[in-house]
């Protein structure tokens, strides 16, 4: 379950930088918007592509949300063993093996 949550964790980190770098690098408008990153230039996009990119990068940030609430809220099963309970079983004496009590 750690390993969910630090890809979730992760996931955010990574989404959110990169959300931060390429609204910093493109705070000019105009009808087609050249996007940039650390001023490289990855696409010129339309209105319409930054819209569907932002709805992109908010689902991927959604996704990286769910899977640290879902790694820090879900019980942790098994483990090393130390908190697996025994189970022991009663032998009555009086019954033979393979049949029930």
């Amino acid at each position: 379950m750690t390993r969910m949550l630090f890809v979730g964790l992760l996931l955010l980190v990574a989404t959110g930088a990169f959300v931060a770098l390429a609204i910093a690098g493109n705070l000019s408008g105009g009808p087609e918007y050249t996007v940039a990153v650390l001023d490289h230039p990855i696409a010129t996009m339309n209105s319409l592509a930054v819209f569907s990119a932002g709805l992109v990068l908010a689902l991927l940030f959604a996704l990286g949300l769910a899977t640290v609430v879902s790694a820090a809220t879900h019980p942790r099963h098994g483990g090393h063993g130390r908190h697996r309970a025994r189970r022991t079983t009663a032998v009555d004496e009086t019954t033979e093996p393979g049949t029930r009590p």
